[in-house]
């Protein structure tokens, strides 16, 4: 999208080839909020203790060009208090076992678990540090000590293809073949096109995962079509482009801007401090104020704003993958909660 002026010398916009540069999200509910179209898309909602569910069924056909399947996506607002962790475990532990049910996987069946990324990258490193503490006990039962109520379990963390030179696919796909598990769970940190849903958004799905998609370097799909068996996927939005920060924060700004002259107009605002949490209400913000505010993007819409500042930001290198400062603790609690729900999923006997 570019902007410039015709004969008459009125403002206008016109539309470039956009298929080199590409908004990252590895979310089916971003994807969802961006399309015009609901065709092949059946979508549910349910809140459990604020946290939300958004189960997700894609027809083969839909607008979203995704594999067809299960999208459950889970948002919450925080895993680092015990009580918060407790409510976000509940119902992850729930959903996974209505995704496992819905894939006909059996209590017997046997599991390899993936924790994609890399670990000396804290936030591509949610896989390994999941692997670090699952049960694992295919070990345990070729001694032949394995108790009732437990599973066969493997699990490997098999790096990134820039420390091994193999595609991770193909590792894995080379364990499959040798150790034959019935299904395979993969675990990966993801990209949003969402500030809110970082390190705050966990989705699990039946349709496998592009190891490194997020990041705009996608490398071999893992999923049934790849490796033989059924994969389910596990992610959770860690990083996001520069290009939606800048995009969001425009909102964020008209949102102020529309809340500040609304809320002067009320008596109570000669008596209280102004620091009500606008995002958190539902503010009407009109073209007039937008292009008040901001001229010629005012009359963009959201999309449009976020395409062009990926279309200036991208070519000179500028569109960087951030992380939220706090993510070196918050990887671990999210890594945590993820370990503990495929642990009580996947054995009988940790089952409460």
């Amino acid at each position: 999208m570019c902007f410039g002026k015709n004969s008459s010398g009125d403002n206008m916009k016109h539309e470039i080839d956009l298929q080199n540069y590409s908004i990252r999200s590895d979310l089916a509910i971003d994807n969802i909020e961006n399309t015009t179209s609901l065709k092949g898309i059946k979508q549910s909602f349910k809140n459990i203790n604020n946290i939300t569910i958004t189960d997700v069924a894609l027809n083969k056909d839909n607008a979203l060009n995704k594999k067809e399947g299960f999208y459950i996506t889970i948002e919450f607002k925080d895993v680092t208090d015990t009580d918060n962790y407790n409510s976000v475990y509940k119902v992850v532990k729930e959903q996974l076992s209505i995704l496992l049910s819905r894939m006909h996987i059996k209590d017997s069946d046997t599991c390899l678990i993936v924790g994609l990324g890399n670990q000396n990258s804290t936030p591509d490193s949610l896989g390994p540090l999941v692997i670090d503490k699952v049960l694992v006990t295919n070990h345990i039962y070729k001694l032949g000590q394995l108790e009732e109520g437990y599973r066969r379990v493997s699990a490997i963390a098999p790096g990134v293809s820039g420390q091994t030179g193999i595609e991770t696919t193909d590792i894995i796909k080379s364990i499959v073949d040798k150790i034959k598990p019935d299904f395979l769970i993969a675990i990966d940190s993801l990209a949003s096109q969402s500030i809110d849903r970082v390190n705050r958004t966990i989705q699990m799905t039946n349709t496998g995962i592009h190891p490194g998609s997020g990041i705009g370097n996608s490398r071999k799909e893992l999923s049934l079509d790849t490796i033989g068996i059924p994969v389910v996927a596990i992610g959770i939005p860690t990083v996001v482009d520069a290009s939606v920060i800048v995009s969001d924060t425009i909102n964020y700004m008209y949102k102020h801007y529309a809340f500040i002259k609304e809320y002067n107009k009320l008596p109570q605002s000669k008596l209280t401090f102004n620091n009500v949490n606008y995002l958190n209400k539902e503010i009407n913000i009109n073209v007039e104020d937008k292009q008040r505010l901001l001229g010629l993007i005012g009359n963009l819409d959201d999309n449009e704003v976020r395409e062009l500042i990926y279309e200036v930001l991208t070519p000179i290198g500028y569109n960087l993958m951030v992380t939220p400062k706090e993510i070196d603790f918050v990887i671990i609690k999210l890594s945590e909660l993820i370990a503990q729900s495929l642990n009580n999923m996947l054995h009988k006997k940790n089952r409460a």
